[in-house]
């Protein structure tokens, strides 16, 4: 199978695809690797590496879209490029339609079929290519607000642990999964006052077993959120339903409680956020103020830690990308459960429910079972 590795072109999103290695195991199983000229620059990694294990270097990004019969990516496309895709072509990175219904639109348009990494889901419920990213931006989210929380940054002025005989900032993170668990690892470490809420209390009792008196756990509820808001310095959104928008937990009136200066570090807002006023940012202009407080909206926040983000998503995405091209990827889809619960869109179909629940007034089209139309294809 011919495999395209694009260079991104999200604003400041230095991560790629698919590292040398990665490119290696692909042309050792007989595969053909295209790799766009500079698409590894960013993470640390030259041309010369992605030839020397087997790559061939394209120059132009249309040349690696257009042959390519699947493209991996790292977010989701732009409509420059599924403007180079080509009818029946399959794409395997991070999409969140459920944000973006005009990316579903020109994907279905094209007839693509594209497997999602965020809805890539175990039996258990666990999410193995979203947990890296997952677990990257957790850590960093309470890195970033702790920055903002700086006075000349626009905060109130509060150092995260306080000092001796000064009361620390409180943190409140929305949110009890693999989001959720690193920011209070890092929130914790830093010395913050720490709340945790979840509407799952096996979830809770896991931070309570873990963090023995370190954290305050607390089951979601909206008196709940009200009362902790308003002492909230720095709160993190964490929320994340498989496929679908984020529940929007937090209301304009909540935000409006909050003391001027405190921060806010939505990481839901790749499928909507789960803040009422939060909006997609940028890594050039990454906040904006709302009722005094600021509101911090990257869409890509591992992005600015590519060397360690592009290891870890090789790591989980590569086996599947093997699969994918060993099999074909109508058989992988139908065989691997995970990636057919991954698939979004099936030949410009949509096919996942919470996908297709989400994008809601879009005109999609699901003729009976997908599956079975797929084994007499």
């Amino acid at each position: 199978m011919i495999i395209g590795v694009p260079k991104e072109s999200k604003e400041r999103e230095y991560r790629v695809a698919l590292t040398p290695g990665g490119a290696r195991t692909l042309v050792s199983a007989g595969h053909r690797v295209l790799v766009q000229k500079g698409a590894g620059l960013g993470s640390g990694f030259t041309d010369r590496e992605y030839a020397t294990e087997g790559a061939a270097i394209v120059s132009s990004l249309q040349q690696v879209l257009k042959k390519s019969e699947l493209v991996v990516k790292v977010k989701e496309p732009t409509p420059l490029e599924i403007n180079y895709f080509r009818e029946g072509q399959a794409l395997f990175t991070y999409l969140h339609l459920a944000a973006i219904p005009q990316t579903a639109r020109l994907l279905i348009k094209k007839k693509i079929t594209a497997i999602g990494y965020e809805t890539v889901q175990m039996e258990d419920g666990s999410l193995p290519l979203l947990k890296p990213m997952s677990e990257v931006a957790g850590r960093l989210s309470v890195q970033i607000g702790a920055h903002y929380l700086r006075k000349d940054e626009g905060g109130k002025g509060k150092l995260l642990g306080g000092v001796t005989g000064v009361e620390p900032a409180v943190v409140t993170i929305l949110g009890g999964g693999i989001v959720g668990s690193q920011a209070t690892q890092v929130a914790v470490g830093m010395g913050a006052k720490v709340y945790v809420i979840d509407r799952s209390v096996e979830r809770l009792a896991h931070y309570e077993e873990l963090y023995r008196g370190r954290v305050t756990t607390l089951v979601s509820h909206p008196k709940t959120l009200e009362e902790k808001i308003a002492e909230t310095d720095l709160l993190v959104g964490a929320v994340l339903i498989p496929g679908a928008k984020a529940p929007k937990l937090i209301t304009g009136k909540m935000v409006k409680m909050m003391k001027p200066g405190s921060v806010i570090v939505d990481v839901s807002v790749d499928q909507g956020g789960c803040v009422e006023t939060t909006r997609p940012t940028t890594h050039m202009k990454p906040v904006y103020e709302v009722y005094g407080v600021l509101h911090y909206g990257v869409t890509n926040i591992p992005g600015c830690v590519p060397q360690t983000s592009t290891v870890g998503l090789t790591n989980v995405t590569l086996p599947y990308i093997l699969k994918l091209a060993e099999m074909g990827i109508d058989e992988a889809v139908e065989k691997i459960p995970e990636l057919g619960r991954g698939l979004n869109i099936w030949r410009g179909e949509v096919v996942h429910a919470g996908v297709r629940e989400s994008l809601g007034n879009i005109p999609v089209e699901v003729k009976g079972d997908w599956r079975l139309r797929m084994l007499k294809s």
